[in-house]
């Protein structure tokens, strides 16, 4: 999930764990702001009939997906979110103020929205049957840090010598981007498919940096290219599916599938619903065999549609993005999309009334801030708990749960390394017992993490070379590292099991074996003895903080591992 955990320079970690006709209504009071919102059309209704609804209460549509119903509309009237209810919309959910720069410095703005996307991530179609006579393959430079392959089988002397992954075979990534450049993604990067759905924010509602100043950004737009990352996060994700044996750095799970790029998160680290809905649809369009969601959808952790907590207002916000995600969901794995997602970062297991003090995370309003609520199993995470979707929790290097891995027994379905630094025979931080994959140099150089000379001057940044070509790796951990595991994985089931997509061209398979193999093959894996597992975790700073989660349910499935571990040499063989 977003929001991973990085080990920075201080050896510390913190959890970061189609336009419609527009106009206005002449008796519709207005506001000075303006206001985004995205509006869930009812099922089976005329889009036209919405539109006309959205248009009498005062809105313009930017942007429309009638796959799913649902549309991201501007508005200056402060009662839009009222009387926009009609027998044509199912539901409102405000998406943001439109925010203004601030007055001041721009560059000092600029170095603001730097560190606040800094701060986000730090506070969180070849393959077939197996040829016995194929040679087997060498083992990348990096291969002995990658203990998380090794732990799944997937090595020169394991699944990379029968599976290796299908060139028809498409895995999208949805999240902040993917560095298309970068050496170990570049060999299977589908240029032609990816598509960016998101567009960078400047500002909140409050004149705040959020994703910073278009004129600063590289290419001086808000409208990034579908072949970068200006967070990290997604190209990490991306290297971790599918980085090819080519004799630099890492190898991934699938290292000759096709990785495609289907950004739906912000500079900032924020996934929003309408962009995530665009991204999904389009795969299932598209014919992707995979998806890969290390997130959850913003400004709510857990969305809930009574709590007493909540606004009504608030309330249709969280209830909308249940209904648009679950019909986009379902949209993706009607055409043949396996959905993959992280299960979080919060170290609370889903199936227990939890205390959130995270929810509404963004500013959508002057004002607004995360506050204190109490959460009942019935609320729920989106698009972890999603129908159909294959929540994955986190386990380090010793294969025990990460300390900060969300659980819960009938939530988690399969496990995967996503790394614990704290996994450690004392308890104290190692940097090895991350994950370790592909970071955008550039991002490298802008942070001044490198030398003069190109050389890492911090210990959480690795760089290979073969001749004069130089790539570079970071270490992150999280169940946003576990997910890509499991896609890979499924990817190589796919590669190994499709057929023929008589549609898109290449391979397919229903997303229902593809789970079913999946947790099939998956090492079982029981609940630690006693079941109530004490975490003592020694940072450098000398204060020891320690935390107990209790295992529910048998070695066949339970809350720590789901239905076990995912083997990629079972799986793909």
């Amino acid at each position: 999930m977003k929001r991973s955990i990085v080990i920075g320079a201080t050896a510390a970690l913190a959890l970061s764990v189609a336009a419609a006709p527009a106009g206005v209504a002449a008796s519709v009071p207005q506001d000075a702001a303006e206001t985004e919102y995205v509006v869930l059309y009812k099922e089976g209704v005329n889009a036209a009939d919405a539109q006309r609804a959205i248009t009498e209460a005062g809105g313009t549509i930017v942007k429309e997906n009638t796959a799913v119903g649902l549309a991201t509309v501007r508005t200056a009237n402060a009662e839009f979110a009222k009387v926009v209810q009609s027998e044509a919309v199912e539901g409102v959910a405000r998406n943001r103020v439109i925010g203004k720069a601030p007055e001041g410095d721009k560059a000092a703005a600029a170095e603001a929205a730097r560190k606040a996307r800094a701060a986000v991530e730090k506070a969180g179609r070849g393959g077939g049957r197996p040829d016995f006579g194929r040679p087997k393959p060498a083992a990348e430079p990096l291969a002995d840090a990658q203990w998380d392959m090794k732990q799944i089988n997937a090595t020169v002397d394991g699944s990379y010598r029968y599976n290796q992954g299908d060139r028809d075979v498409l895995v999208g990534v949805l999240d902040t981007g993917v560095d298309a450049s970068h050496p170990d993604i570049a060999p299977n990067f589908n240029a032609e498919l990816s598509r960016n759905f998101t567009t960078d924010i400047p500002y909140g509602a409050n004149g705040d940096p959020v994703d910073g100043p278009c004129e600063e950004e590289p290419d001086r737009s808000c409208e990034d290219p579908a072949d970068v990352d200006e967070n990290d996060h997604g190209t990490h994700v991306a290297s971790t599916i599918a980085a090819p044996l080519n004799g630099l750095g890492i190898g991934g799970v699938a290292p000759r599938v096709q990785i495609v790029n289907l950004r739906a998160g912000q500079d900032s680290g924020y996934f929003f619903l309408q962009p995530t809905v665009d991204a999904l649809t389009y795969a299932g369009d598209h014919g992707i065999d995979v998806v890969n969601m290390s997130y959850y959808i913003d400004p709510w952790l857990f969305n809930c549609v009574d709590n007493p907590a909540d606004s009504p207002e608030e309330r249709m916000e969280q209830a909308t993005t249940i209904k648009a995600m679950q019909r986009a969901l379902d949209y993706a794995h009607a055409r043949g999309v396996t959905l993959v997602s992280s299960a979080g970062n919060g170290s609370q297991d889903f199936t227990k009334e939890i205390v959130d003090t995270s929810s509404p995370n963004f500013v959508s309003e002057p004002g607004r801030q995360p506050r204190t609520r109490t959460i009942p199993p019935s609320c729920v995470s989106m698009p972890s708990e999603g129908k159909n979707v294959i929540a994955v929790s986190a386990v380090g290097p010793s294969k025990r749960k990460a300390y900060y891995s969300d659980y819960g027994n009938g939530y988690v379905d399969v496990a995967a390394p996503g790394g614990d630094a704290y996994d450690t025979p004392d308890n104290t931080l190692d940097l090895g017992g991350a994950i370790l994959a592909a970071y955008p140099k550039s991002l490298a150089e802008e942070r001044g993490e490198l030398n003069p000379d190109g050389t890492p001057k911090v210990e959480y940044v690795i760089r290979d070379c073969k001749g004069d070509q130089c790539a570079y790796y970071q270490y992150l951990q999280g169940t946003s590292m576990a997910s890509p595991h499991v896609a890979g994985v499924a990817a190589l089931i796919v590669s190994k099991y499709g057929k023929r997509d008589r549609v898109h061209g290449g391979k397919t398979l229903n997303p229902s074996v593809v789970e079913a193999k999946l947790k099939a093959t998956a090492t079982k894996t029981a609940c630690p003895t006693p079941r109530e597992f004490t975490y003592t975790l020694r940072p450098s700073n000398g204060q020891t903080v320690t935390m107990t989660h209790v295992c529910e349910g048998g070695k066949p499935r339970n809350g720590f591992y789901g239905h076990g571990i995912v083997d990629a040499l079972r799986a793909g063989r």
